[in-house]
């Protein structure tokens, strides 16, 4: 059961992290030059399709990484200090993700859905920030996650 919680639990972190360092690294830069109007309906699809798995990551990763803290560890008093830090920074993206997800993206649907392109671009630059703070924090726990098991060796 061990190595199906790790494998789901890593699987989960690559679909959200590698997919909010596609989202910035590659397509954000590939949709610039598009016109505003394609450019917001194609992050709209974007978004559709992406904040699902998003959705599916953000309760996969805290119970699989609670299952594993409970069934290896006897509970958070028994972690070392770097699953300590992984579960603290996994926290604060999952509130990151629902702060973009109740705020920002609810006003670019609605942006969206009122025909109002400006309204639209402005709440997609407040994702685009919102998702550069979880891509930066889902990175330092990949490295945390990669590392942590070797820093007292």
């Amino acid at each position: 059961m061990q190595m199906l919680m790790v494998s789901v639990h890593a699987l989960a972190a690559v679909v959200w992290v590698g997919g909010m360092a596609f989202a910035l690294l590659v397509l954000r830069p590939s949709a610039g030059p598009l016109d505003p109007p394609v450019r917001l309906e194609l992050w709209q699809r974007v978004f559709q399709r992406f904040f699902s798995w998003v959705w599916a990551a953000a309760v996969l990763l805290p119970a699989t990484g609670l299952w594993m803290i409970f069934d290896r560890h006897g509970g958070l008093g028994g972690l070392p200090v770097h699953l300590h830090l992984m579960h603290g920074i996994g926290w604060v993206m999952l509130a990151v993700f629902l702060y973009l997800w109740f705020a920002p993206y609810a006003r670019f649907k609605a942006a969206r859905a009122a025909g109002e392109g400006p309204a639209a671009a402005a709440a997609l630059d407040r994702i685009r920030k919102a998702v550069t703070v979880n891509l930066a924090l889902g990175a330092v726990n990949v490295v945390i996650g990669a590392s942590g098991a070797y820093w007292g060796a």
